[in-house]
């Protein structure tokens, strides 16, 4: 008998063991109060009192949030070009309304976060025959979602080199009708090379039952995945997760340095021995007219420091200097830039007008290289996405796929006076031919050219260019 329940218990090794940092490295990019909560620090010497003050004012910059956006931003800031790709799919990639942009930029910062992601490709359920008609109605087509490294619990390959089956764990709540609470299932898909069977463990009897179980025979598991070829592919821990620690550790500088202003507006009391004793002296009996001096025991911000007559006797307050929190901020700039650096994101120092020609050109070679590298692994994945729907469809054509790869940050005016320079130079009509192309190439810094145009524009530039 098959042991349905091992199937909500299994774990692929390396799923287990990248699990806890990952769901950290996701509650980073999440941030908020529960974020908060979880990665404040409490002081050894500090009172539960204090630290539930400095929690409740805690606020969360959120760079890891930043930086994995600010990557994808950047791999994506022109439209990649799919010719011959189906419009439909192009506007409409997940089926629910996200376009086939939007789909990778979330696997994009998927990819980002956790140095792993996926894609399914799948394709709506449907009993009896299709013909085109229906098919238009009813939107049965294949479609594309990215998916969570959390979600993929346990996969195998073959000994082909691609993937022999997938678990994906797909816990949902449905609520269509508006007069009945919402059904909540906590599910898990085995998807292998020819069937899918989606599992249940069911919520009164923790029981776990084959729920539905269907054919595709696609001879693949429609899932694409990507990792960091230099990271999970050299068996080294992705780099998202020193982000976040350099970010708490941010946080929590933050955080003192804030209560350190606090406490400057609000300063600790001291109060002399002597003065404490004859205010705690009983009061006067009746008829007695000598009244001892009245104090209060309610004190400001919590707490009060007794010293004794041999100190300096003297009531007062004290409180944090201000050099203690200029330190702290201090730190805190130097944390964030060495934080963007080690991403490799660093494009600007704090003079940009002091550096070199050389350096700026070094700082823009490591983002060029940085993001190339990027869309590299972006662009694969979307070119196996069309296959894979190329099998679920034979009437969608796998298109050419090309993602913008200059990234090179560079002054347009500057470019332009340049060529125009070079151009007044007098030489033969195959020098011409090169200002012209690299003319063509500023233009693309403003503005994507199509394949086909630029196809275009180089052949008028051979031909007509003397």
């Amino acid at each position: 008998m098959t042991d349905f329940e091992y199937l909500f218990r299994r774990e692929h090794p390396f799923y287990r063991r990248h699990k806890a940092i990952w769901k950290h490295s996701s509650d980073a990019y999440s941030g908020g109060t529960d974020y908060i909560d979880q990665a404040l620090i409490k002081h050894v010497s500090e009172i539960d009192l204090e630290f539930l003050e400095r929690r409740r004012r805690a606020y969360y910059f959120n760079y890891p949030r930043r930086i994995a956006r600010l990557i994808t931003q950047y791999a994506l800031s022109a439209e990649p070009q799919r010719h011959n790709a189906a419009s439909e799919l192009v506007e409409d990639f997940s089926r629910d309304g996200l376009r086939i942009n939007e789909v990778m930029r979330q696997f994009s910062t998927l990819l980002n976060v956790y140095g792993m992601a996926w894609i399914l490709i799948e394709m709506p359920r449907f009993d009896g025959e299709i013909d085109p008609e229906r098919k238009q109605r009813e939107r049965l087509r294949p479609y594309g979602v990215a998916v969570s490294p959390l979600a993929v619990v346990d996969w195998a390959y073959g000994d082909d080199g691609r993937l022999e089956w997938a678990l994906i764990e797909e816990n949902t709540c449905s609520s269509r009708n508006a007069f009945e609470p919402p059904f909540c299932r906590k599910c898990r898909r085995l998807w292998t090379r020819n069937e899918w069977t989606l599992f249940e463990k069911e919520g009164g009897s923790g029981t776990t039952v084959l729920r539905e179980h269907g054919s595709h025979n696609l001879g693949v598991v429609p899932l694409v995945q990507a990792v960091e070829a230099d990271g999970f592919g050299m068996d080294a821990n992705h780099w998202f997760e020193d982000i976040v620690r350099i970010s708490d550790a941010i946080l929590n500088n933050e955080s003192e340095a804030q209560m350190n202003i606090v406490k400057q507006m609000f300063g600790l009391l001291i109060i002399s021995e002597n003065f404490v004793r004859s205010a705690r002296q009983p009061l006067p009996a009746a008829g007695e007219t000598d009244s001892p001096p009245q104090f209060s025991h309610i004190l400001a911000r919590s707490a009060a420091i007794w010293e004794s007559s041999e100190e300096k006797g003297v009531s007062r307050y004290i409180s944090p200097s201000g050099t203690e929190t200029k330190y702290i901020r201090e730190e805190n700039i130097n944390l964030k830039k060495e934080m963007f650096d080690i991403v490799g994101m660093a494009i600007q120092r704090e003079s940009p007008s002091a550096q070199t020609a050389e350096s700026k050109a070094w700082d823009h070679q490591n983002v060029k290289q940085f993001l190339v590298s990027r869309v590299d692994i972006l662009e694969q994945a979307e070119l196996k996405c069309w296959q894979l729907m190329n099998l679920w469809d034979a009437s969608i054509k796998i298109p050419e796929v090309v993602y913008n790869r200059e990234f090179a940050v560079v002054n347009l005016k500057e470019s332009i006076d340049t060529l125009l320079g070079l151009n007044s130079i007098p030489a033969g009509d195959e020098y011409r031919r090169e200002i012209s192309r690299a003319a063509v190439s500023v233009l693309e810094k403003i503005k994507k050219i199509a394949p086909e145009s630029r196809k275009t524009i180089l052949a008028e530039i051979d031909h007509n260019v003397k």
